[in-house]
């Protein structure tokens, strides 16, 4: 599928679903403490003021709100209106902003951090450098990314997300994978670790991991 497709479809899925994901997803940081202590351990690289970009933040930017509580300056990035519009609503103290993670409309070498929480999941493989080009474009030399994606091999087209009817792309990787991606696009692995799901999550493993740009 084209690039503009598949964007289409993130876009159109999250759209009709931004309530729903909003409804079962803002308080799930309250239940997992190996997330918390991820994102603790992100905290630590920035001081007050720093600007970090949560990309892809869905519509309750519950991540970014982790972090602006701990006097960082988090702006939301995602594509969906609808998830932009919930996520102002539900905090008003942050700033969100609708655009593509493809081509962000933020100064080069500006960000101080980005934080990717399964944000380039929904975008086929052969597309992530792409990505991983324009994150790097973005951050200060330096500037760290925190990246999350679902363990696995496989990637295509699911049907009826969340059971809103709507197809969304799916792409899932391994710990290597990851590795080489963020190697290959300029960035400095400063921790890669996965974690087996929760009893009320789908039965995939998360990896994460924490890169500098080089």
């Amino acid at each position: 599928m084209k690039l503009t497709e598949i964007n289409l479809l993130t876009r159109t899925a999250y759209n009709v679903c931004a309530q729903k994901y909003h409804d079962l997803f803002k308080d799930e940081l309250s239940n997992k403490e190996f997330d918390r202590k991820i994102l603790n351990d992100f905290s630590g690289y920035f001081n007050t003021g720093d600007v970090i970009y949560d990309i892809g933040c869905g519509p309750s930017g519950h991540i970014g709100y982790y972090l602006h509580k701990k006097g960082l300056e988090v702006i939301g990035i995602d594509i969906s209106d609808n998830c932009i519009e919930i996520a102002k609503l539900f905090h008003p103290t942050m700033k969100f902003i609708r655009m593509n993670m493809f081509k962000m409309d933020i100064n080069d070498n500006s960000a101080d951090g980005i934080i990717s929480y399964y944000s380039i999941i929904h975008t086929p493989k052969k597309y992530i450098d792409k990505i991983l080009m324009e994150y790097r474009r973005i951050l200060k030399k330096g500037g760290i990314i925190l990246l999350t994606v679902k363990e696995g091999n496989s990637e295509g087209l699911e049907e009826n997300f969340l059971e809103t009817g709507k197809h969304i792309f799916f792409s899932y990787f391994t710990k290597d994978e990851i590795k080489h991606c963020l190697q290959n696009n300029g960035f400095n692995i400063l921790l890669i670790e996965s974690r087996t799901p929760f009893e009320d999550e789908i039965a995939v493993n998360r990896v994460y991991a924490l890169a500098e740009k080089i």
